[in-house]
C-alpha cells in the first residue's frame, strides 16, 4: 500500500479490473505493451472507451475536467493494480498524461472543451511531434516550419520515431513559426489532426519485427490558427511542461511489469541452471535489489509537478531494463540466439532502445548534472 491512499480506493480498482476483464474484455489481458502495440489494437481501443465509460480514465484530472481529482497515491495504487491485472497496455496513454495535462495548464476555455472530453472518454488518440532526423535529443533544433495562410497554419517538415503515428487521430507538433528563428526561439506547439491531405505515415521497422514508430511527413497539412497551445512562439515553455507531465504516477505501475519480466528471467535461470553460475547468480540477485530501489525512489521524488531530478528516475529504469535485457539473454544461453522470436529475446531487442527513447540516457545526465546539481554548463 502506498502512504496517503484513500481507504478503500485500491481495493474498489482491483475488483472493478477483475470484473472488466472477464467476459469481453478476457481475450485482452496481457496485449500491447512495447514491441508489442500491434497486437489487438480495436480490442484495446475498445477497452480504452470501457474505461473512460467507468471513469478509470484521467484520474488525477480536476474535477472540472472530467477526472476525479485523484492523489497520487491513488493513481499510484490504480497503476499498480492495472498492471497486477495483466490488463492490456492502454492506447490512449499520450492523450491522457502527456498532452491532456498540458492542455489543462496551457488551453484555452475553447480548447479544454474540444479535446479534453475526447481524450477522457477514449475517442480520440494521439502521438508527439518532436524528434526529427536532425533534432531528437537536441530537440531545440527542430526544423519543420508552420506558417499562418487563410486563417489555417500550413506545414511543412519531417517528423520521426513518432510513438503509434499510425493510429493516431491528432498530433501535438512542435514548429517553427518565426522565420530566421534559431534554438528555443520563434516555437509553437500545435494540435495537428492526422487524417488530412498532407499527411504521410511511414512505419519503422525494429529490431523485434513490430513497427510502432513512424515518420511522419507533413507537405502542405494544415490545422485552425487557433488550434496552437499557449502563445505563438512560446512552444519551447509548452513542450517542456508536456515532458514534466511524462514522468509521472504511471511509473510505479510500469515496475509491476519490470517486475513480472524479472520473474521470468529468473524462473528461466533455474530452468537452464544458469542460475548455478556464480557470476549470473550475482547478477540475478543485483537486478532484484535495483528494482525495489528503483520503487523507492520514485515513491520519493512522486509528486504532482515532478521538476528536473525525474530525469534520475528516467535514466535509472532505463538503464536497469537494459541490463535486464542483457541479462535475459545470458540466462538462455545459446537458445536465446536462435528459432523463432521469445519473449525474453523481445525484451533484449526492445531494451536496446529505453536508452534512448523519451529522453537519452546522455541528456538526462546533463540535466541532472546542470539543473539538480547545479553544475556549469
Amino acid at each position: 500500500m502506498t502512504p496517503g491512499e484513500t481507504p478503500g480506493f485500491r481495493e474498489r480498482a482491483r475488483a472493478w479490473l477483475e470484473r472488466a476483464l472477464d467476459g469481453e474484455f478476457a481475450a485482452a489481458r496481457g496485449l500491447g505493451g512495447p514491441g508489442r502495440e500491434h497486437e489487438g489494437h480495436e480490442l484495446r481501443l475498445a477497452w480504452e472507451r470501457h474505461l473512460g465509460a467507468h471513469g478509470w480514465t484521467c484520474l488525477g484530472w480536476p474535477e472540472r475536467h472530467g477526472g476525479r481529482a485523484a492523489p497520487l497515491p491513488d493513481q499510484v495504487a490504480f497503476h499498480e493494480e492495472y498492471a497486477r491485472a495483466d490488463a492490456p497496455a492502454r492506447v490512449g496513454h499520450i492523450g491522457e498524461g502527456l498532452v491532456g495535462p498540458t492542455i489543462i495548464e496551457y488551453g484555452t476555455a475553447a480548447q479544454q472543451r474540444r479535446f479534453l472530453p475526447a481524450i477522457r472518454r477514449g475517442e480520440e488518440l494521439w502521438c508527439q511531434g518532436y524528434s526529427e532526423p536532425e533534432a531528437g535529443s537536441d530537440l531545440a533544433a527542430v526544423r519543420t516550419e508552420a506558417h499562418l495562410e487563410d486563417g489555417a497554419w500550413v506545414i511543412t517538415g519531417q517528423k520521426v520515431w513518432t510513438s503509434l503515428a499510425h493510429v493516431a487521430d491528432w498530433c501535438f507538433a512542435l514548429c517553427r513559426t518565426e522565420p530566421g528563428s534559431r534554438r528555443h526561439h520563434g516555437l509553437s506547439y500545435l494540435l495537428v489532426p492526422m487524417a488530412q491531405p498532407g499527411v504521410t505515415v511511414r512505419p519503422i521497422v525494429q529490431l523485434t519485427g513490430t513497427s510502432e514508430f513512424n515518420q511522419v511527413f507533413f507537405d502542405g497539412a494544415r490545422t485552425p490558427a487557433g488550434n496552437v497551445l499557449g502563445a505563438p512562439g512560446d512552444g519551447w515553455r509548452v513542450a517542456m511542461a508536456t515532458l514534466g507531465h511524462e514522468r509521472g504516477a504511471s511509473t510505479l505501475g510500469q515496475q509491476i511489469g519490470f517486475r513480472r519480466e524479472l520473474a521470468k528471467v529468473i524462473e528461466t535461470a533455474r530452468r537452464t541452471g544458469a542460475a548455478e553460475d556464480p557470476v549470473l547468480r550475482d547478477r540475478l540477485v543485483r537486478s532484484w535489489l535495483e528494482l525495489e530501489i528503483m520503487r523507492l525512489n520514485a515513491l520519493r521524488m512522486l509528486r504532482p509537478d515532478p521538476g528536473p531530478e525525474a530525469s534520475i528516475a528516467k535514466l535509472y529504469w532505463s538503464e536497469w531494463h537494459r541490463r535486464l535485457g542483457e541479462l535475459a539473454q545470458a540466462v538462455q544461453g545459446r537458445a536465446g540466439l536462435v528459432g523463432e522470436l521469445n519473449e525474453l529475446q523481445r525484451l533484449y531487442l526492445f531494451s536496446r532502445a529505453d536508452t534512448i527513447y523519451a529522453g537519452s540516457s546522455e541528456i538526462q545526465r546533463t540535466i541532472i548534472a546542470e539543473r539538480t546539481l547545479g553544475l556549469p554548463r
